[in-house]
């Protein structure tokens, strides 16, 4: 196994191959102790990452990015700065390679933890109210699209076992509520406690959607830290909701992957977990009307979501953007009944998912998701290809 010195000269030689020279002087100044090479260095790279689509960005570029983030930390952490460190070894961690991960990682344990932001006392209140509910259903409706919970609704089952999931549901690809089956996590007790969530990961960097959903044209993407997105949790101002979406949160934050299992269910069909994904957002965030190609387990944690599910064989509508092109263009808060007359006579299945559920929605099925109290989910995926399933986390 290379060892990281080797990783490292290795990786200067293939960004030389790819034209990186002034990349590779400045990284050579930055490990001899300039901060401003350094920063340049970084900033080569995130320019390189930006500079096309991701699958077309040359194969080094997001390892020499980690690199360069693990050179500014490095000298950031010897003159004192702990905070600038860790904000860039985050961004080497999300906008990174898989190369340097592990030092990446090695280098945020060697930061200690530091000193937990104070969280004020109405936020607390407000967190709790949030997650303990408690909405009337007849509220709850106000909000929804037409016709909800009128429907057929997802069957739900306690506690099943494995061969009773595959043969039952997997196999023949039909959603079901899996309940009683993560009470177990750390994460039902410990995620109630916002002072918690603060200690563990205030400080840290994250990813956040700012927008009503992802198909919103006015959807944006911001950095923010862990507890700047606890802030803006509570925000009146549909436009500014922020929620961490379709990120590898317990890749990033290992402290809080120890507070989940994955539940046996993720063995239908055999396979390895590739990655985990988390979701947490606040009260109104929606995720529009759209279908994945994976078998879907989804884990609510805390909080409560409204689920409406249609089959595999419904039209609805594709979107006809190559980068929406799963997602409908019916809006069922706001159905045009001209441009999409079909909707309305659809049939689908629907649910109130609380917590401690699980949800298995089968490849390809539409799905449309309200939130109705501050939450944290976690979605796992099995991928299956050619009878192979392999667990991931998944981008809808």
């Amino acid at each position: 196994m290379a060892t990281g010195g080797e990783k490292r000269a290795a990786l200067l030689r293939q960004i030389m191959e790819e034209g990186g020279f002034a990349f590779v002087s400045s990284a050579e100044k930055a490990a001899a102790g300039d901060l401003r090479a350094a920063e340049a260095a970084r900033e080569m790279a995130w320019e390189q990452l930006h500079s096309a689509p991701r699958a077309e960005v040359g194969a080094a570029w997001p390892d020499a990015y980690a690199l360069a983030c693990l050179h500014v930390a490095g000298l950031r952490a010897a003159d004192g700065d702990r905070r600038a460190a860790l904000r860039a070894l985050d961004m080497g961690l999300i906008m990174g390679g898989d190369l340097l991960r592990a030092e990446l990682d090695d280098a945020i344990a060697g930061l200690g933890r530091g000193e937990a932001g104070a969280v004020a006392d109405g936020d607390v209140q407000r967190w709790e109210e949030g997650i303990a509910g408690g909405r009337d259903l007849a509220d709850v409706l106000k909000l929804l699209p037409v016709n909800s919970l009128s429907c057929k609704q997802i069957e739900r089952r306690s506690c099943i076992s494995l061969e009773a999931f595959i043969c039952d549901y997997f196999l023949c690809e039909s959603p079901v509520i899996l309940s009683g089956c993560i009470e177990h996590w750390p994460a039902r007790t410990k995620w109630k406690d916002i002072k918690y969530l603060q200690s563990i990961a205030g400080d840290r960097t994250i990813p956040v959607q700012v927008g009503k959903n992802y198909a919103c044209t006015e959807l944006k993407q911001e950095l923010i830290t862990f507890s700047q997105f606890l802030e803006r949790m509570w925000s009146s101002d549909s436009a500014n909701l922020a929620c961490v979406a379709q990120h590898q949160l317990f890749d990033q934050i290992k402290e809080l992957h120890k507070d989940i299992t994955v539940p046996e269910y993720c063995l239908a069909g055999g396979g390895k977990l590739q990655s985990l994904n988390a979701w947490f957002g606040p009260h109104g965030t929606i995720t529009p009307l759209h279908h994945d190609p994976h078998h879907n387990l989804f884990s609510q944690v805390l909080g409560r979501k409204y689920v409406r599910l249609y089959p595999v064989s419904v039209g609805l509508y594709p979107n006809t953007e190559s980068m929406l092109s799963n997602t409908s263009q019916v809006d069922l808060d706001n159905i045009d009944e001209k441009e999409h007359p079909k909707t309305a006579a659809l049939e689908f299945m629907d649910c109130i998912l609380e917590e401690g559920d699980l949800l298995y929605i089968p490849p390809k099925w539409w799905q449309y998701i309200f939130l109705q109290e501050v939450h944290n989910a976690i979605v796992l995926t099995i991928l299956i290809i050619h009878d192979v399933s392999i667990i991931r986390l998944v981008e809808t």
